[in-house]
């Protein structure tokens, strides 16, 4: 394992595949498992730093592609990387512009060689190929960062989804040789859609994988899902890619983040979590206690006293009425949108905190989810 970065696995559940351990980099150790709010451009979305400190966050991510194109990779170095400018000192990670792949297919086009990208801000030609995806998070200072990788979308062809992991695979290989294991962590990313053959090729020839300097990955990313396939396929095919994986890195299960699908996940051996539902969810007025989901915009709510959760200490919980929030949120006040996503970014450290006791205790199996999950999410974003 690379040299700023080291994982050690501190203890297991009996019952189930779930641990709990210390992932060491330059800016800080984080506790796993672990979830990362995303900060796209560089900010989470209505939350200052000395918010995110307060909600108690560990490590956030960021995307590579979109501050490549705004506000340049230049700038950030000359800031001195992106925690510095965002003025946290937590460690981060980037993803690589992979997904882009996927959310931008009306504005890119795949090759060997990398992607070509009409960028979503000036309709600009920008050329992103694996090497230069290594080298922009280098300039960014982030932690750990990812191998740009090609993500079929859930109703492609089967010949599609063979021929993406296929493509990962030799990007991933360009990725590693064109890295020094010295440099902050590279994580390779496991595809394969929902075909648990393709799966395992996958995650076997990135375990083996070594750059022409003997590097291998410092850990792995499990990307592809939650992109639309069902709580039980994903399930599914979760399980047989952490059997598959080394125990000994970290496990990052990409994009995935309502509670009980981060539950399940934790039960099956994943570390790490990222997600948008916290902060997006927050600013639409959805918030998420031990409960279940809550809908500030009801009606019921307008003359309602008590916190969003009354088991909760964040200070919106603390020192605001949900008819307070009914109020911001009904007349699209930015304050209801800050204080929602103080509320839910807490509720989410808070879950991480609990679940990592109950590993530590052996108490993680007779504990329901604490929330709903993607099978139960219908009709409430």
């Amino acid at each position: 394992m690379n040299q700023s970065m080291t994982f050690r696995v501190l203890a297991s559940d009996p019952h189930s595949k779930a641990r709990i351990g210390l992932l060491s980099t330059s800016h800080g150790v984080v506790e796993t498992p672990a979830f990362m709010p995303v900060g796209t451009r560089g900010t989470v979305k209505g939350l200052t730093p000395a918010a995110l400190s307060e909600s108690g966050v560990q490590m956030l991510l960021v995307n590579a592609f979109h501050l490549w194109l705004r506000p340049g990779t230049d700038l950030i170095k000359r800031s001195g990387g992106i925690g510095r400018m965002m003025g946290v000192d937590l460690p981060v990670l980037s993803d690589s512009g992979g997904y882009q792949v996927l959310s931008l297919s009306d504005r890119r086009k795949v090759s060997e060689e990398g992607v070509v990208f009409l960028s979503p801000y000036d309709g600009a030609k920008v050329f992103l190929t694996p090497e230069l995806a290594v080298s922009i998070s280098s300039d960014l200072g982030v932690d750990i960062r990812m191998v740009l990788d090609d993500l079929p979308g859930i109703n492609e062809s089967a010949e599609r989804v063979e021929d993406a992991v296929s493509r990962t695979h030799r990007w991933a290989r360009r990725s590693l040789n064109s890295w020094s294991p010295d440099e902050s962590a590279l994580f390779g990313i496991v595809q394969g859609g929902t075909d648990l053959g393709l799966r395992e090729k996958s995650a076997e020839g990135l375990i083996e994988m070594q750059g022409d300097h003997g590097q291998k990955f410092s850990g792995f990313g499990i990307g592809g899902l939650g992109v639309g396939e069902s709580f039980d396929e994903r399930a599914h095919v979760l399980g047989k890619t952490l059997s598959i994986l080394p125990e000994d890195r970290p496990r990052y299960l990409m994009g995935v983040g309502y509670p009980g699908d981060i539950l399940d996940a934790v039960k099956k051996g994943v570390d790490l979590f990222d997600c948008v539902l916290p902060t997006r969810n927050a600013r639409n007025g959805m918030y998420f206690t031990g409960q279940g989901p809550l809908s500030i915009r009801n009606a019921r709510y307008r003359d309602d006293q008590g916190p969003i959760d009354p088991d909760c200490h964040c200070s919106t919980c603390r020192l605001h009425s949900r008819a307070y929030l009914h109020h911001l949120v009904k007349n699209a006040e930015l304050t209801g949108a800050i204080l929602g996503t103080i509320h839910n970014v807490s509720f989410y450290m808070d879950l991480m905190k609990q679940i990592r006791l109950r590993i530590a205790e052996s108490r993680l199996s007779d504990w329901g989810a604490p929330c709903f999950n993607s099978k139960e999410s219908k009709g409430v974003e």
